[in-house]
């Protein structure tokens, strides 16, 4: 019987070039919550796609010289492939150019002007190419676009403009009364501090400086602005119909139960979209999660650096489910994710060669060795048995309150450590000296049942998040797949029970150095491809869509020269080697970093030295963006004592040379050196 529907769905990823492992993230994750609520009884619809107007698609196209739409069906096709590569389970794909959503989109903006809330004006500002915003002086950091980065230019233009202002109170009243409509929390709160109580400016809703997009019907100047375009998705895509005759999937399925977005853009769907859908008089939807970005252990991806890593490239040395259980069990539910060559194979061979891979094997191995792989239940019992039992049937409900509050790295890890505990429980018991004497069969067998109950318990619990393993392991046992309720049970297991004759290892070791070089070697390759579009990309890069297509792009700090003179540095006065014995110096990792909220110049880094974790704050945010600290080795004056910089305390101190014009870069170590080295 089933629990109701529950309709979910992602940013529609934007169509200016192929996304990478952090863009890819996202769709894992959909995925992953759709295939879990699917198990759990629920009617599941799963909606994905891809934005494919706007201003930047317009030039890339003219760049590449082919049409906007020849240009958008190429890269359309390569995002709708590495998301069938990802195994994952959509029931929809849409495209911002299917013909019934452009219709609907002129309907929807024909309805909200002739209902008074689109109105004609001009627009005089600072204009974003990348992110298609006008801003204001007073919006600008740095003097730059507060989305991006980037470089804005004054501009002025014809536009319809929405006005914002009649729904604001509306909404303010809803995020309060309904705490669980923004996920994490502190989302919620950026979004009423910084945008909605000190008040919304009506939202520019049209274009005329460029024609790829969807015409304004009855002003054909105009093309309708991607941000209306772009999340009038989630509702043309199920059957809305602006004039009142929607379909039977859409009045099942609205309002939405979860939208999976990307932090960047939780704006856009916290603020525009809901105001978009009172106007509408349509109801919002019950949640939107703004989840955290996946980035390079050295900082932000880019074609430009040659370090961006793809899911297909990931795949081909890892394989499908491995790439998926990383970009699952590495990303915190409201930090940052890192991701780096290193870390995966670390990951792979200890999580799945040894605890995972390992158990399945050997369990598989002793039936097949002792028993000919015929499994049989004989009541031969011991303490330990029940402590197993005991920790294995509590990991349905642990997983399942993880995932009620979407944390879905947690959900694994209460797998995980019930697999381990199945590891400790073979070397509790020893069935290989069970073995040895016939007269312990008995017991053995029922130490190996044991083990099979809780490995297509293990199964169950893991389909959704790396189904393709899943699916090995119960063929391997052959069972069928376990649901979530005999998942709570111990002694599911047949109790006489044939075994696969064959036992395969579930995953290989790889070693380190192997997948080092062959990383090196696409990198290489990737970074020689994208070294004719290098300028371009670097310029266009980033565009703020409701695809969340880019993590934060770099922020551009004052340029450092290439060989800037060298200037005298006015003297100090002579100190004493005891006095320099005062300060203790460390090669520190910075492992997370952020930017100080209410700070224009300010940087906080979690820096890790040794075995401890020290919280560092430094002016250095015009030279690093947050994701480019992210992985540094730098030089920490370890015992400073603590001060508050910005209403955040700091532990330390980074170490920074700076030239003549006041330009800095972080001091590193000249050779690798592991964090916590003395430097003396």
């Amino acid at each position: 019987m089933s629990k109701g529907k529950y309709y979910i769905t992602t940013a529609i990823a934007y169509t200016s070039g192929k996304p990478h492992i952090g863009n890819s993230y996202e769709i894992v994750l959909a995925d992953s919550i759709a295939r879990y609520k699917r198990k759990d009884g629920y009617d599941v619809f799963f909606q994905t796609g891809t934005d494919e107007h706007g201003q930047k698609i317009e030039l890339k196209a003219g760049e590449a010289g082919v049409t906007p739409k020849e240009y958008v069906d190429q890269v359309s096709g390569v995002i709708k492939d590495l998301w069938d590569l990802m195994e994952t389970s959509y029931d929809k794909f849409i495209r911002t150019t299917d013909k019934d959503h452009e219709k609907q989109v002129q309907k929807i903006f024909r309805k909200l002007y002739d209902q008074g809330d689109i109105y004609k004006g001009s627009y005089e500002g600072l204009y974003c190419t990348p992110c298609e915003s006008f801003w204001t002086q007073s919006q600008l950091v740095d003097g730059k676009c507060p989305d991006c980065g980037r470089e804005v230019k004054p501009a002025k233009e014809e536009a319809y403009f929405f006005k914002m202002s009649k729904y604001a109170d509306r909404l303010i009243e809803h995020i309060n009364t309904h705490p669980e409509f923004i996920q994490p929390v502190s989302r919620k709160n950026e979004m009423m501090n910084n945008f909605l109580l000190p008040g919304l400016q009506d939202l520019c809703v049209s274009r005329t400086s460029f024609k790829w997009g969807i015409p304004v019907d009855f002003d054909d100047k105009h093309v309708v602005y991607v941000w209306l375009d772009a999340l009038t998705n989630y509702i043309t895509g199920i059957g809305y119909d602006a004039d009142g005759n929607s379909t039977e999937q859409y009045k099942k399925l609205w309002p939405a139960d979860l939208h999976l977005i990307g932090k960047d853009i939780i704006r856009f769907h916290t603020i525009y979209w809901p105001i978009f859908l009172m106007a509408l008089g349509e109801p919002l939807p019950k949640q939107l999660f703004g989840h955290p970005w996946l980035l390079q252990g050295d900082g932000k991806m880019s074609k430009s650096r040659g370090n961006v890593i793809y899911a297909d490239d990931l795949v081909k040395i890892f394989g499908v489910d491995p790439v998926r259980y990383f970009v699952l069990h590495e990303m915190p539910f409201e930090n940052d994710g890192v991701i780096t060559w290193e870390l995966m194979v670390e990951r792979y061979n200890s999580d799945l060669v040894n605890t995972l891979g390992n158990l399945v094997y050997r369990t598989l191995t002793m039936a097949n060795k002792y028993f000919g792989g015929r499994i049989v239940r004989t009541g031969v019992t011991a303490k330990v048995d029940e402590d197993l039992k005991g920790v294995v049937t509590a990991v349905a409900d642990a997983v399942e309150d993880k995932m009620e509050n979407l944390r879905v790295a947690d959900a694994l890890t209460e797998i995980f450590n019930a697999l381990k505990r199945c590891n400790k429980y073979i070397d509790e018991t020893e069935p290989w000296k069970l073995g040895k004497n016939e007269e312990d069969f008995p017991r053995l067998n029922e130490v190996l049942y044991n083990l099979c109950d809780s490995i297509m318990t293990a199964a169950g619990l893991l389909e959704p998040f790396m189904p393709g393993t899943a699916a090995k392991i119960a063929e391997q046992l052959n069972c069928p797949m376990r649901s979530f309720e005999d998942c709570r049970a111990a002694g599911t297991f047949p109790a006489e029970h044939q075994l696969t004759q064959t036992p395969a290892m579930l995953f290989t070791r790889l070693k380190p150095e192997d997948v080092l070089e062959d990383a090196e070697k696409l990198m290489e390759s990737q970074k020689k491809a994208e070294e004719p579009a290098e300028k371009t990309a670097a310029e266009t890069s980033g565009e703020g869509t409701a695809s969340g297509t880019e993590n934060a792009p770099a922020k551009e700090g004052a340029p450092l020269e290439e060989n800037p003179a060298v200037t005298d540095v006015e003297a100090k006065p002579e100190i004493t080697y005891d006095d320099f014995a005062k300060l203790q110096f460390q090669v520190g990792e910075i492992i997370s970093c952020e930017a100080v909220k209410k700070s224009r110049k300010l940087l906080c880094s979690q820096v890790k030295i040794g075995s401890q974790v020290k919280q560092i704050v430094s002016g250095i945010k015009a030279y690093y963006t947050p994701e480019e600290m992210v992985g540094k080795k730098v030089m920490v004056l370890v015992n400073l004592k603590p001060a508050t910089l910005a209403g955040v305390v700091s532990e330390g101190m980074l170490l920074c040379a700076e030239d003549q014009d006041g330009n800095l870069a972080l001091v590193s170590p000249e050779r690798e050196m592991p964090a916590g080295a003395e430097i003396c």
